[in-house]
This record gives structure tokens, sequence and C-alpha cells, in this order.
């Protein structure tokens, strides 16, 4: 009876497979509910829902740590990421996120929820 082997290629393909198919287990998925937080009647926690009107104090400031993270709090964001001239971003929108436009600088031109 002859042995088969798998080639160097086959191998590497394999393991790009198991490595994508990995990479994609936990997309889609909500986060935990944090303590505290009360359940919704669907089972699931409370979404946070972002506003980004109090986040407008924001605009003309410099986008460091501290300044972002005072953004996402006010506007009620889960999450925050910057905007930066020519950066290719994803376009879905997403409710429980904040935006913050900023210059070639850094400072920040506008806070927008999506």
């Amino acid at each position: 009876m002859m042995k088969k082997t798998l080639t160097p290629f086959a191998v590497a393909c394999c393991l790009a497979l198991g490595a994508a198919v990995t990479g994609c287990a936990g997309y889609g998925q909500t986060p935990a509910p944090s303590a505290g937080s009360a359940p919704t009647g669907s089972g699931s926690p409370p979404a946070s829902v972002c506003n980004a009107q109090p986040a407008q104090f924001v605009v003309g400031q410099n986008s460091t740590a501290s300044v972002v993270e005072s953004a996402r709090q006010r506007s009620g964001a889960q999450t925050a990421r910057i905007l930066r001239p020519g950066q290719i971003i994803t376009k879905e929108y997403d409710t429980q996120r904040l935006n913050l436009e900023v210059d070639g600088t850094g400072r920040i031109l506008a806070a927008k929820c999506g």
C-alpha cells in the first residue's frame, strides 16, 4: 500500500484556510453585558446608541487619547474611531460608534455617529 503525503503547497493552503475561518469566528457577535446592566426583553444587552451632539465640544481640539475617550463617553457610543484625510474606511453604519474626522495635523474637524 502506498502512503500519501501532502505537498508543502497543500499544507500552506490548509493553514491559510484555517486562519481565514478562525478570523471570522467572532464577527457579528455582540459584546457581553456589563455588570449592572439590565437585560432587554430579547435577552441581549441594551445597546448604547451614539448621540454626537454632546461630543461637539471636541471640534477644534487635538485628537489625543483622552479627548477621544471623553467624546466617546459623552456621546454614549461604545466605540470611537478617528478618520484621517484619505484614509480608507468601512462604510457600514454603526449606531454605537462615534466617528471623529481630523485634518492632517490631528485636529478634530467633526464629530458624527455612524
